[in-house]
C-alpha cells in the first residue's frame, strides 16, 4: 500500500489533491460572450468557440464601420453642399476654394446643415464669397 506523498516506482512524487482550476470566473466569462450573442443564427448564440469568434469578428466590424461612417456623412454632406452651390452656379470645389480664399472656415457639417435646414444663411455666404 502507498502512503500519500511517498514516491512509486519511478520517482515521481505521487499527488491525490485535485487541479485547481478558477472554473467560476471561467464560466462567468463564457456567460457573458454567450449573453451577448444572443439573437444570432443557429450555433452562433450557443455554441461557445463558435459564439466567441462571432463575438470577435462583430467588435471587429464594430471599429471598421466608426471609420466607414465618418467617411459616409462626409461624403454626405459634400453631396448636399454640392446640391445647394448649384443652384447659385457654382461647383462644390469652387464654392470650397472661395470659402478658403476668403478665410470662411466653416466645416461641412454646418454647411450641409446650412443648406438643407436654413436656405436664407447658405445663400448669404455664397453670396459673401463670391
Amino acid at each position: 500500500m502507498k502512503i500519500p506523498g511517498t514516491r512509486d516506482a519511478n520517482h515521481s512524487k505521487i499527488s491525490f489533491m485535485p487541479r485547481s482550476v478558477n472554473a467560476v470566473a471561467s464560466r462567468a466569462h463564457r456567460k457573458k460572450i454567450l449573453k451577448l450573442t444572443r439573437g444570432n443564427f443557429g450555433a452562433r448564440k450557443n455554441v461557445w468557440t463558435v459564439a466567441k469568434n462571432t463575438w470577435e469578428k462583430g467588435l471587429q466590424y464594430a471599429y471598421r464601420d466608426r471609420k466607414a461612417k465618418k467617411r459616409n456623412f462626409r461624403a454626405l454632406w459634400i453631396q448636399r453642399i454640392n446640391a445647394a452651390v448649384r443652384t447659385e452656379d457654382l461647383s462644390y470645389s469652387q464654392f470650397i476654394g472661395l470659402l478658403k480664399k476668403a478665410n470662411i472656415e466653416i466645416n461641412r457639417k454646418v454647411l450641409a446643415d446650412l443648406a438643407m435646414n436654413h436656405p436664407v444663411a447658405f445663400k448669404a455666404i455664397v453670396d459673401k464669397v463670391k
